[in-house]
C-alpha cells in the first residue's frame, strides 16, 4: 500500500490522505498514513536524504502549494506576543522607562513602531541573544507596546477551520519522534572524537531543524498545534517504547536509556564509592556546613578516613545528604518530546538552532509553563552538561537566553519555586558546582585549620563558569514572592550561609619577606568576581525586599544565620584572638552579609541595633579581619608587599574599586564603625595603632626601636594609621546620611578628582550592584543631582587635535562648601588622584581670590549621626587617643624624624572632630578595678576639651642607649620598668606611688591585652578562662634582635594648647604670631563662630580649632590668654641633639629637592612650550628669510640656510645642497569639489542617490577625452592640467637642513627600531626640529639672491618688444643655470626627487597619453603638480585672495623651490617651434588647410585651451631665472586669450535674440578710438565670427534654451566677464608672488578685480581708483585684436562645422568650482545606523560584518571583509586608493568612528556623533542616541582640505593593507 502511495507524486498523495482523514470514518486514511510515514521517516535511511522533508511538507499543506498553505496558517495566528527571537550579535533596544523587569528589550521594528520619546533608553547588541518583549505585559508597561501589539490581536481572529490543520497533528509527532531517534542515534559519551561526531549530527539534521524552527513562525494557530503534540504523555508512550518487534527501534530506545543514567547529579558509581550513602535519608542541612562542627558522630567518622585526600570526595558524599528532596539527585524521567528534547538539546550542549525553535514556541502560554517546568526539572543536569563542557562560554550564553525568558516573569517564578523546589534545586546545585572545587584554608592556623574555601585557580572560577547559574538565582530573588519564600526557609538560609563561607577568606596572600614571589599569580580577578556575583548580587537582591518595617523577622533570620555561620567559621579556622602576622585576604563575605543587613535593619526597619548584636567579645572577633584589611592597604601602599609583585596593588585597588566599594570596603568599614562603638574606646584605638605597626613610634624620645617595621615605612603607615582614623569617624554613609545625600557626595567627591564625562561618572558612583535596586543610573534624580552639583563643559576641539568629550565640572559653590577630602581619600583607586583634587582645590581657591597660599585639606561639618551609632563619639573621648595626639604634637613642634604634614593635618582633623562631636556628660559609671589600672597620670578625664589644657610636666620613656636623652641622669626615684611591651611612651608620675614602674606604664599594647582579657573573663567566666590558650601573638615577638633600651626622663611642661600655639609660630615662622582678636576685644568672641576658616592651610586650621576650644570652654580661652600674654623670647628646642637635627633637617632637604625640581620642570616646560610656538607658526629668523622672497636687505648676498640636525648656517651650494623638509602626498581633494554650494547629502534611503558626474575631476576627465578624440594627442596634454585625482600636493614645515645630514639622520633612524610610527623604508622621517611628518627633501636652489635685483627692475619697453624677448627666450632653451652636462650633487638630489613626486601618486593618475610612456605625458605630469599645488593654496585662503598678505600656508611655503626643480626638469622637454603656442597667441599667420593636409590630427583651437595651464607652461619652459617684465608680458598676452574665451562663453549662453542685438550694437562702435578696449566691440566682432560656421550656435541654441532664462544686461555682462576672468589672474597672482615675493595686498571681494589686476601690472595707467574699472580696458594686445580674434575664432568654427555638440561643451567651461567639501550627515545617528547595519555590499551582496561609509563620495564598504578582497586590497583600503588617491575617510557604522586611511597607515580620528552629554560613544557600548557635533565634522573637514592628517593625529599605525 505504502510503496503504491510513495510512487504517486507528492501533491496528489496529500491530498487524497487529506479527504480520506475528513471522512467521518477515518480510520483507513489513518492506516494508509502511517504506512506512508513508516517508510518516509525510516530513521535507518541516512539523515541528509532530503525526501523525508519534501514529503512532511506536501503532507502538510494537504495538496496545497506549501508556501500558499504557511500563508492561510498566518491569517488565523493570534498572538499577541511579538516573541522574536534573535541570537548574538543582533541589534536590540531596551527602555528603562517602559521596563518592568530590568532583562526587558525589543526588537527594532517594535522599537520604532513604539513611542519612546524622552524616554531612557538604549540600543544594544545582545551578547548571548534574547527575544522581543514586546506585548508581554508581565515584563513592560503597555504604553511601551507597538502599534502591532497594542491592539489586542488575538481578539478579532477567526477560529481555525478543523480540516487546516489536521494532517499536522498527525504527522507531526511522527516526524519529531524522527529527529529524535536521529539524536539519539547520533550520541556518544563524550571523549576526545565525540565532539566532532556531535557537530556532524546537528549538521545532518539542520535542515529537519529549520523546519521545524520555519513551523513556530507560523504564527499562534501551528504553535498550538506543536504544542499538545510536544506536551501529550500518551502519544509520547506509544512512540517510543511500542515497538518492541522493530530491532533498530529498540536498540535506539537503549542508547537513550543508557544516556540518561549519567544525568543525575551525583552519579551511580560514585554513590557507590563513597560508602556512605545511609546518611542520605535523615541528616538535616546543617550537616553541609563546613567543619562537621554540629554532629560530632560524623566528624569521627571523617576523621578516620584520610583526611589530605578526602576534602573534595567527601563534601560531595555530604551533600547528597543534606537536601530535602532527594528527587534533584536522581536519575531524570521523561514523559513527553518536550522534555526529551530538551534532554538532548542539553547533551549536545545547545545547539543554536534547536535553542532558537524551544523559544521561538514561547508566545504560546500553555507551552511556556510546561517547557519553563521542564527546564526546572532539567536545571541540575544542564548545569552539570556546562560543568564538563569544552565550550563553556557558549554554552553559558545559550542557557542564559532560554532561562531569562522564563524566570524574567515573576508569575511563572513564582510557579516554579511552589511546584518544582526552583530555590532548593538552585542552591543544591550551586554547592554542588563550588564543591568540586574545594580546598583547606590556610587561615590564621594553618596546621589545624577545619575550614575549606574555593580554590581560585579552578577552571570553574576563572572562566566564570557559574554565572548562568548566580545569573538565573539573581533574576529569580529580584521577585518579591521569590525572595521572601527564600528568606521563610530556614535550611534553605542555612545552606546559603554554607556557600557563602566557601568564600570566606579565600585567595589568601602571604607577605613575601625575603625574596620576591617567583610567579605573580592573577587568581584574584576570579575572587573577586567570584564574590561580586556569587555572594554580593544575591545579598543586594535579599536586601531590596528587607525596606520596610513588616520584613522586620527576614533581616533578624539572616542576621541570626550570619552569626551562627561566623561563630563556626571562628572556630574552624582556630581563631582566638590575635591575627596571623603577614597575611591578608580581602574576602570575607559572611562579615559583609552581617554588616548589610545590620545597616538595612537600622535605616529602613526601625530595629534597635543592639538588640542584633553579639556579646563583647564575638565583636572582638569580627573587628579583626576587616580591621587587617585596612592596615594591609596602608602597608601595601607604603610599598610593605613590594615582593608579591604586582598583583597584591590590584588587589589593593579592586578592592575600592567603584564596581566593587559598595560590596567591599563599605560594609567592612561600617562594620568596623559599629565595633568602634561598641567596644572600649581605648582598646579600640590601640587595637587599631598596634594593625598599623606604629606601637614603637608613639614615644616621645627623639629615637626608638621598632621591631616590626622598617624605618622608611613608618611615616606612611603612621600617616596611614591616622588617615583611617579620620575615616572611621567622619564617614557617615551608613550612619544616618539620606541616599540623596550619599549620591550627592559620591558624585562631588568624583569630580573634585577630574572633570567627568557623564558616562563615566556613571560608571563611577557606587551604585547598588543588584539590577532592580534603588538608584538605576540614568535615573530621574542622577540627572537632577548633577545639575545641581556640576557644569557642563561643552565638547572641544583642542589646536593639538586631541578631541575633547563633553566635560562636567564642579560648580564653584562645590568646591567652596562640599569639597570633602575624607571621601576622596576613601574612593581613590589611585593615591594620585587625591593629590590632583588637592591640586584642582588650589588652583580654585587662586582663581577666586579666597586664599593663595597653599592650603590644607578642608575641614567639613559631617551629618549628625544616627542615635543607634552615637557612641562611636567616644573614641574622639578617650584618653588612649589623646596620649597618642599630644605624643604626636610634641614629636612635630620637636621636629622628631618621621612626622610629616600630612600626620600634622590628621592629627589636628581628629582634635577638631572630637571638639565638634562633644560627649554628653555620663555619669561615672567605671568601676574602681578599672581606674587602679588606668595611665589616668596623663590625662584626669576623658572629655577632650579639658584635656587640651592639661599640662604635663614630665615623661619617662624607653630609650636606645645611644639616644640624646640618656645623657641626662635620670632622678633616683625613677625605677626602670620590666614589661616585654614597653618600649612605648611613659609618664614620670607627679605623685610618686610606690610601685610607680608598673602602674603609670603607658603601653598601646599592654593595654589592649589587658582590656581583652577583662572583656572575655566579663563575657565567659572563670571556667572557660582556664581552658583558653594563652594569646597566640606572643609565638611571633622577635626575640633578642632588639639592642639594649634604657629609661631618660623628659621635662615637658606642655598641654595640647601649648603645643598648638607654638605649632602656629613654627608654621608661620614668626614668634608669636597667634594672637586672637578676642584676647583684647570680649565682643569680638561672640561674632567668632559664624565666621569660619574654612579654606586655608595648617595655620588657619591651628587658629580655628584654639577657636572652637576657646568657644566651648572658659578653661581653655583662659589657658590661651595666659600662654599668648607670656610672650617670651624665642626658645631654642630643648634636648635637640646632633643626631636629631640630622633628621629634621632631612625632610625639609627633601621637600626643597622637590620644589627646585618643580620649578626646573615648570621652566622647562615654558621653554618648550615657547620653542613649539616659533617653531610651528613663526620660523626661525633666517628660515624666514629663506621663505619670504620680498626681503630686500639681502639683495646681494646669498641666502642662508639653517641645517637643523648640524645647526651650521650656510648657502646651499651645487657640492652641498641644502633641503627644505616636506611632505609629498596625493590628493583629490580638487576632484571632489562641485558646482552647487550645498554638500551633497549622505543617501539614507532606498530613494536617494549621490551622482558624481558633476565634480571637478570628472568634468576635467571627461573634457581630455573628448579633446584626445578629435586632436592631436600632444597638443591635448598641453591644454589642460590633471592632478584634480591623485595630484602631488607638497607641504613643508619651513625646517631646512643638509641633504647629507639627512641622509645620515634616515641611515640611524633606520637602525633604531624603536620609532615605528612610519615606514622609513619609504622615505618616512619626523622633521628633526618640530617632529613633523615628512617623507623627501627638496633641495633649494643656490644663490637666488643675487639675480634678484635684475629680475625685479621695472621696465618701460614696449609689449612687442618683450613679446618678442619672450619668444627668443623660448628659443633658447639650452641655456639653465646649472650647466646640465656635468653631474653635481644638487642636479641629482633634483632627479631624486622628482621620482619621489612620481612614486607619491598611482600610475593611473599619470598616464594620459595614448602612446605609453611619451614624454608628453611626464611634461603634464610635471606643469599640473605645479597647478595642484597653487590651486590648493587657493583653497586653502579661502577660494580668493582677498585676504592677501603671506597666510600662513605662504611663509612655510616651498612653492619657489618646488618651481625650480619643476623647470629644471622641463627643461629636458623642447617645445617644437612650430607647435609653440606663443606664436599662435602672438602672431597672425596664415590660414593652413589643417583639414585637408595629411590625416594628422589638428592641433587644439586655442579657445578650447586651458589659460592657467598654458601660463605655467610658459614659466616653466623659459630660463630661470626669469625677468619681472617677461612675466607680466606673458600675463597680458594670456589675459587677452582668456578674455576672448570669456566672450566666446558668453555669447553660447545668449538666446538668438540677444546674440543679433548685442552683435549689431557692438558693430556701431567698432571704430572708436578704443574699440580694442571695448567689451561690446569685441562681444560683437565674436558673435559674428563664431557664426560663421552655422552650426555651433545651433545647436547651443537648443542646449541653452533649457537653462538660461535670465536676461542679460550691460552691468551683468560685465560682471560675468569678470567672474570669469578672476581664477586666471588669482593663479597669476599667486605665482607671481611665489617667484618674485611680491605681497599680495588685502581687499573686499568686490575690489579683487581691479586689485589683481593692478598687483599684476594689467591695469591700465590711467585708471583712477574712483572709476568703475571694466574689464576689457586691462587688454594689451601685441597685434591687432580684431584679427587675431578671427584667427583663433575660425580654428572653432572649422571643427563646429563638423561636430557641433562636442564644439559647444568645449566652448563653454566655467572655471568656477565651489571649496570642496565632505557629505552632509543627517542630525540623528540612527538614521544611518538602521539604514545602513542591515544594509547588503553591492560588490559582494552579502550583509558585511563590519560596515563602513566613505564620506567623501558616500560608497559603502566592507570594512576588513575578505569577501570583497582585490589582490589582497580590502575593500577600504582600496576605495581609500581610488577616490582619494590614498586618502580615505570612513565611518564604521557600528562603532560610530572615523577612520582615516592615509596611504599604507591608519588611525581612528575619533566621533562627530555625540550623546547628549557630548561623548563618544566607540563601539555603540552605551547605545544612547547620538547627535551630530557640526563643530567637529567642520574639523575633520578642514582637516581634509587642509591636507593636515599627518600633522595634527598621533596615532598611525600600518593597516597592512587589511582594512
Amino acid at each position: 500500500m505504502a510503496a503504491s502511495l510513495l510512487r504517486r507524486d507528492k501533491k496528489s498523495t496529500a491530498a487524497h490522505l487529506k479527504a480520506e482523514l475528513n471522512r467521518t470514518d477515518n480510520s483507513s486514511g489513518v492506516h494508509q498514513l502511517q504506512e506512508l510515514l513508516d517508510s518516509v521517516l525510516n530513521p535507518e535511511r541516512p539523515a541528509g536524504d532530503t525526501g523525508a522533508l519534501e514529503w512532511c511538507k506536501c503532507l502538510l499543506a494537504g495538496g496545497e502549494v506549501f508556501e500558499e498553505f504557511c500563508k492561510t496558517v498566518r491569517s488565523y495566528d493570534n498572538a499577541t506576543l511579538c516573541g522574536l527571537v534573535w541570537t548574538a550579535n543582533f541589534v536590540a533596544y531596551r527602555c528603562r522607562t517602559c521596563g518592568i523587569s530590568p532583562c526587558m528589550s525589543l526588537c527594532a521594528e517594535c522599537f520604532n513602531s513604539g513611542d519612546h520619546t524622552g524616554h531612557d533608553f538604549n540600543m544594544f547588541r545582545s551578547q548571548a541573544g534574547g527575544a522581543c518583549d514586546c506585548g508581554d505585559s508581565n515584563v513592560m508597561r503597555e504604553s511601551g507596546f507597538c502599534r502591532r501589539h497594542r491592539s489586542k490581536t488575538g481578539t478579532n481572529v477567526p477560529s481555525v477551520p478543523r480540516d487546516l490543520l489536521l494532517m499536522s497533528e498527525m504527522v507531526l509527532p511522527r516526524f519529531i519522534i524522527y529527529i529524535i531517534q536521529y539524536l539519539r542515534d547520533g550520541y556518544s559519551e563524550p571523549g576526545p572524537a565525540s565532539e566532532r561526531d556531535l557537530q556532524k549530527v546537528l549538521q545532518q539534521l539542520e535542515p529537519q531543524i529549520s523546519f521545524l524552527e520555519e513551523l513556530t513562525k507560523m504564527g499562534g494557530a501551528m504553535r498550538t498545534v506543536l504544542t499538545k503534540i510536544l506536551t501529550n504523555q500518551q502519544s509520547y508512550k506509544d512512540l517510543t517504547m511500542g515497538q518492541e518487534e522493530n530491532v533498530h527501534a529498540k536498540k535506539n530506545y537503549d542508547r537513550y536509556l543508557s544516556a540518561l543514567k549519567s544525568s543525575g547529579l551525583v552519579s551511580l558509581d560514585e554513590k557507590n564509592v563513597s560508602g556512605v550513602i545511609e546518611l542520605a535519608a535523615g541528616a538535616g542541612a546543617l550537616s553541609i556546613l563546613g567543619a562537621a562542627a554540629v554532629d560530632p558522630v560524623e566528624s569521627s567518622i571523617e576523621d578516620d578516613q584520610d583526611g589530605s585526600q578526602g576534602v573534595g570526595q567527601r563534601k560531595r558524599v555530604k551533600l547528597s545528604s543534606s537536601t530535602k528532596d532527594p528527587s534533584i539527585m536522581d536519575v531524570l524521567k521523561h514523559k513527553c518530546f518536550l522534555e526529551e528534547l530538551l534532554f538532548w538539546t542539553v547533551k549536545y550542549e545547545f545547539p543554536q538552532k534547536m535553542v532558537t525553535f524551544l523559544l521561538n514556541m514561547l508566545p504560546d502560554q500553555d507551552y511556556k509553563i510546561s517547557f519553563t517546568r521542564t527546564f526546572v526539572q532539567h536545571y541540575a543536569f544542564i548545569m552539570k552538561t556546562l560543568m564538563k563542557s569544552h565550550e563553556s562560554d557558549t554554552m553559558s550564553n545559550r542557557i542564559v537566553h532560554i532561562s531569562v525568558q522564563l524566570f524574567s516573569n515573576e508569575e511563572l517564578a513564582r510557579h516554579v519555586t511552589e511546584e518544582c523546589q526552583l530555590l532548593d534545586i538552585m542552591v543544591t546545585v550551586l554547592l554542588y558546582m563550588m564543591e568540586s572545587c574545594l580546598v583547606k584554608s590556610e587561615l590564621q592556623d594553618e596546621e589545624n585549620n577545619r575550614h575549606v574555601v574555593v580554590n581560585c585557580g579552578e577552571a570553574l572560577l576563572k572562566n566564570n563558569t557559574y554565572w548562568p547559574l548566580i545569573s538565573d538565582f539573581i533574576n529569580i530573588l529580584s521577585h518579591q514572592s521569590v525572595a521572601k519564600k527564600f528568606l521563610e526557609d530556614q535550611s534553605l538560609l542555612m545552606l546559603w550561609m554554607s556557600f557563602v563561607s566557601f568564600f570566606q577568606g579565600m585567595n589568601l596572600n602571604k607577605r613575601e619577606i625575603n625574596e620576591h614571589v617567583e610567579f605573580e599569580s592573577q587568581t584574584y580577578y576570579a575572587a573577586f568576581a567570584a564574590e561580586l556575583e556569587a555572594c554580593a548580587q544575591p545579598m543586594w537582591g535579599l536586601l531590596t525586599h528587607c525596606k520596610v518595617k513588616e520584613t522586620q523577622e527576614y533581616t533578624k533570620t539572616v542576621v541570626r544565620y550570619c552569626l551562627e555561620t561566623l561563630q563556626i567559621w571562628f572556630d574552624s579556622v582556630n581563631f582566638v584572638d590575635e591575627p596571623t602576622p603577614h597575611q591578608v585576604s580581602f574576602h570575607l563575605p559572611l562579615h559583609r552579609y552581617y554588616a548589610m543587613f545590620l545597616s538595612k535593619a537600622v535605616k529602613y526597619q526601625g530595629l534597635d541595633l543592639d538588640s542584633l548584636l553579639p556579646d563583647q567579645e564575638m565583636l572582638m572577633k569580627i573587628m579583626i579581619h576587616p580591621l587587617q584589611i585596612q592596615a594591609s592597604l596602608s602597608e601595601i601602599h607604603s610599598n610593605m608587599w613590594v615582593r608579591n609583585g604586582l598583583q597584591i596593588k590590584g588587589q589593593a585597588m579592586t578592592y575600592v574599586q567603584s564596581h566593587f566599594c559598595n560590596s567591599m570596603i563599605d560594609p567592612d568599614i561600617y562594620l568596623l564603625q559599629i565595633c568602634a562603638s561598641r567596644l572600649d574606646p581605648d582598646y579600640f584605638i590601640s587595637s587599631v595603632f598596634e594593625r598599623f605597626k606604629v606601637v614603637d613610634l608613639l614615644t616621645m624620645a627623639s629615637q626608638h626601636q621598632n621591631t616590626v617595621l622598617d624605618p622608611e615605612h613608618e611615616r606612611p603607615m603612621l600617616e596611614g594609621s591616622l588617615t583611617f582614623l579620620v575615616l572611621l569617624l567622619s564617614l557617615r554613609i551608613h550612619l544616618g546620611m539620606a541616599d540623596d545625600d550619599i549620591l550627592r557626595a559620591e558624585m562631588v567627591s568624583q569630580l573634585c578628582m577630574n572633570d567627568r564625562t557623564h558616562s563615566a561618572l556613571l560608571d563611577l558612583i557606587p551604585e547598588n550592584p543588584n539590577p532592580k535596586s534603588g538608584i538605576v543610573p540614568g535615573s530621574s534624580s542622577f540627572e537632577a543631582m548633577l545639575s545641581a552639583v556640576a557644569d557642563f563643559k561643552a565638547p572641544v576641539f583642542e589646536p593639538g587635535g586631541s578631541m575633547q568629550q563633553g566635560m562636567y565640572t564642579p560648580k564653584a559653590e562645590v568646591w567652596e562648601k562640599e569639597f570633602d577630602p575624607i571621601m576622596v581619600i576613601l574612593r581613590t583607586v589611585y593615591r594620585r588622584d587625591v593629590q590632583t583634587a588637592m591640586d584642582r582645590y588650589t588652583a580654585f581657591l587662586k582663581e577666586s581670590d579666597i586664599f593663595s597660599g597653599n592650603p590644607w585639606p578642608p575641614y567639613k561639618e559631617r551629618t549628625p549621626l544616627h542615635p543607634c551609632y552615637k557612641s562611636l563619639v567616644r573614641l574622639l573621648h578617650c584618653k588612649t587617643l589623646h596620649i597618642v595626639l599630644f605624643t604626636l604634637l610634641y614629636k612635630i613642634s620637636m621636629d622628631h624624624q618621621n612626622m610629616s604634614e600630612h600626620v600634622l593635618c590628621m592629627v589636628l582633623y581628629l582634635i577638631e572632630l572630637g571638639l565638634d562631636n562633644v560627649l554628653q556628660e555620663e555619669p561615672e559609671e567605671e568601676e574602681p578595678c578599672i581606674e587602679e589600672h588606668c595611665h589616668d597620670s596623663w590625662f584626669p578625664g576623658t572629655n577632650l576639651l579639658s584635656n587640651l589644657h592639661h599640662v604635663i610636666n614630665f615623661v619617662r620613656v624607653r630609650v636606645p642607649e645611644t639616644a640624646p636623652e640618656v645623657k641626662r641622669e635620670p632622678p633616683a626615684s625613677t625605677s626602670t620598668d620590666s614589661s616585654s611591651f614597653a618600649q612605648t611612651s611613659r609618664r614620670f608620675s607627679g605623685l610618686q606611688r610606690q610601685n610607680s614602674g608598673a602602674a603609670q606604664v603607658f603601653s598601646l599594647v599592654a593595654e589592649r591585652r589587658r582590656k581583652f582579657q577583662e572583656i572575655i573573663n566579663r563575657s565567659s567566666g572563670e571556667a572557660s578562662q582556664a581552658v583558653r590558650p594563652k594569646s597566640s601573638a606572643t609565638k611571633w615577638i622577635p626575640n633578642g634582635s632588639t639592642p639594649q633600651l634604657t629609661t631618660a626622663i623628659l621635662e615637658i611642661r606642655e598641654s595640647m594648647i601649648s603645643l598648638l600655639i607654638k605649632l602656629h609660630h613654627k608654621l608661620s615662622a614668626k614668634q608669636n604670631s597667634f594672637c586672637p582678636p578676642w584676647i583684647e576685644d570680649p565682643e569680638a568672641f561672640v561674632r567668632l563662630d559664624s565666621v569660619k576658616y574654612s579654606h586655608g592651610d595648617g595655620i588657619s586650621a591651628i587658629e580655628r580649632i584654639l577657636t572652637k576650644a576657646a568657644l566651648r570652654a572658659r578653661q581653655n580661652k583662659r589657658c590661651i590668654q595666659e600662654i599668648c600674654m607670656k610672650i617670651s623670647p624665642p626658645v631654642p628646642p630643648k634636648k635637640n641633639g646632633p643626631a636629631d637635627k640630622k633628621t629634621m633637617d632631612k625632610e625639609e632637604r627633601r621637600q626643597k629637592a622637590r620644589e627646585r625640581q618643580q620649578k626646573l620642570l615648570a621652566e622647562f616646560a615654558s621653554r618648550q612650550k615657547s620653542f613649539m610656538e616659533t617653531a610651528m607658526d613663526v620660523e626661525s629668523p633666517d628660515a624666514d628669510v629663506a621663505m619670504d622672497l620680498g626681503s630686500s636687505e639681502q639683495q646681494d648676498s646669498e641666502i642662508l640656510y639653517d641645517c637643523v640636525i648640524c645647526g651650521q648656517s650656510g648657502p646651499s651650494t651645487e657640492d652641498r645642497p641644502t633641503g627644505l623638509v616636506i611632505l609629498l602626498q596625493a590628493s583629490s581633494v580638487l576632484g571632489h569639489r562641485c558646482k552647487s554650494t550645498e554638500p551633497k547629502k549622505l543617501p539614507t534611503s532606498d530613494e536617494e542617490h549621490i551622482y558624481p558626474v558633476d565634480t571637478c575631476g570628472a568634468t576635467h576627465d571627461v573634457r581630455l577625452t573628448t579633446l584626445q578624440r578629435f586632436f592631436n594627442d600632444s597638443s591635448c596634454l598641453q591644454s589642460v592640467s590633471i592632478g584634480w585625482e591623485g595630484g602631488v600636493y607638497v607641504q613643508t614645515c619651513g625646517h631646512t637642513l643638509h641633504i647629507d645630514c639627512h641622509k645620515s639622520y634616515m641611515e640611524s633612524l633606520r637602525s633604531d627600531q624603536v620609532l615605528q610610527g612610519f615606514s622609513v623604508d619609504k622615505g618616512e622621517f619626523t622633521c628633526p626640529l618640530c617632529r613633523q611628518f615628512a617623507n623627501s627633501v627638496l633641495p633649494c636652489y643656490p644663490g637666488r639672491g643675487v639675480e634678484k635685483a635684475h629680475c625685479q627692475t621695472p621696465s618701460n619697453k614696449n609689449l612687442s618688444v618683450l613679446v618678442k624677448e619672450v619668444e627668443d627666450l623660448q628659443e633658447q632653451m639650452g641655456t639653465f643655470s646649472v650647466s646640465t652636462n656635468s653631474e653635481t650633487n644638487l642636479s641629482r638630489e633634483m632627479e631624486s626627487v622628482i621620482k619621489d613626486i612620481k612614486n607619491t601618486t598611482q600610475k593611473k593618475y599619470m598616464d594620459y597619453s595614448k602612446t605609453p610612456g611619451s614624454p608628453d605625458n611626464d611634461f603634464l605630469f610635471m606643469y599640473s603638480v605645479a597647478r595642484t599645488n597653487l590651486e590648493l593654496e587657493l583653497v586653502h585662503r579661502g577660494g580668493n585672495l582677498c585676504c592677501g598678505g603671506a597666510s600662513a600656508t605662504a611663509k612655510r611655503s616651498c612653492l619657489n623651490q618646488l618651481f625650480h626643480v619643476l623647470a629644471m626638469h622641463m627643461r629636458l622637454y623642447s617645445i617644437d617651434s612650430a607647435y609653440n603656442p606663443w606664436t599662435r597667441l602672438t602672431q597672425l599667420t596664415q590660414k593652413r588647410d589643417s583639414y585637408v593636409c595629411n590625416d594628422e590630427r589638428p592641433e587644439v583651437p586655442l579657445l578650447f585651451r586651458d589659460v592657467p595651464s598654458l601660463l605655467i607652461i610658459f614659466v616653466l619652459t623659459m630660463p630661470q631665472p626669469l625677468h619681472k617684465e617677461h612675466f607680466t608680458c606673458i600675463v597680458k598676452v594670456l589675459y587677452t586669450l582668456q578674455y576672448i574665451h570669456a566672450i566666446a562663453t558668453l555669447s553660447v549662453k545668449f538666446s538668438a535674440e540677444e546674440r543679433l542685438a548685442w552683435k549689431n550694437s557692438g558693430a556701431l562702435k567698432k571704430h572708436t578710438p578704443d574699440a580694442e578696449k571695448s567689451w561690446e566691440v569685441l562681444l560683437s566682432h565674436g558673435i559674428s565670427e563664431l557664426s560663421k560656421g552655422n552650426r555651433l550656435y545651433e545647436v547651443a541654441t537648443e542646449e541653452m534654451s533649457m537653462i538660461s532664462s535670465s536676461v542679460w544686461s550691460p552691468q551683468s555682462i560685465e560682471y560675468a566677464l569678470q567672474q570669469f576672468c578672476l581664477p586666471f589672474l588669482r593663479i597669476s597672482s599667486l605665482l607671481q608672488h611665489h617667484l618674485f615675493g611680491d605681497d599680495l595686498p588685502s581687499c573686499l571681494s568686490e575690489e579683487e578685480f581691479p586689485v589683481l589686476a593692478n598687483c599684476l601690472g594689467i591695469l591700465p595707467s590711467a585708471f583712477q581708483p574712483s572709476n568703475q574699472l571694466h574689464s576689457a580696458s586691462c587688454l594689451d594686445w601685441s597685434v591687432s585684436a580684431f584679427e587675431i580674434i578671427s584667427q583663433w575664432c575660425s580654428e572653432v568654427t572649422e571643427f563646429a562645422d563638423i561636430n557641433a555638440e562636442h564644439a559647444v561643451t568645449l566652448v563653454v567651461q566655467d572655471p568656477h568650482w565651489t571649496a570642496p567639501r565632505l557629505l552632509h550627515l543627517p542630525e540623528n545617528y540612527n538614521t544611518i545606523f538602521q539604514y545602513y547595519h542591515r544594509k547588503a555590499c553591492t560588490f559582494c551582496n552579502k550583509v558585511p560584518k563590519d560596515p563602513a561609509l566613505c564620506l567623501v563620495c558616500g560608497t559603502f564598504v566592507c570594512l576588513k571583509g575578505p569577501c570583497c578582497k582585490q589582490q589582497n586590497y580590502c575593500e577600504c583600503v582600496l576605495h581609500s586608493q581610488n577616490c582619494g588617491a590614498g586618502t580615505g575617510i570612513f565611518l564604521l557604522i557600528n562603532a560610530s568612528v572615523i577612520i582615516i586611511i592615509r596611504g599604507h597607515r591608519f588611525c581612528i580620528w575619533g566621533a562627530v556623533y555625540l550623546d547628549a552629554h557630548g561623548e563618544e560613544d566607540r563601539d555603540l557600548r552605551r547605545g544612547k542616541p547620538l547627535y551630530l557635533c557640526e563643530e567637529r565634522y567642520k574639523v575633520l573637514e578642514q582637516q581634509w582640505v587642509s591636507h593636515t592628517f599627518d600633522h595634527i593625529n598621533k596615532r598611525w599605525g600600518p593597516h597592512y593593507n587589511g582594512l
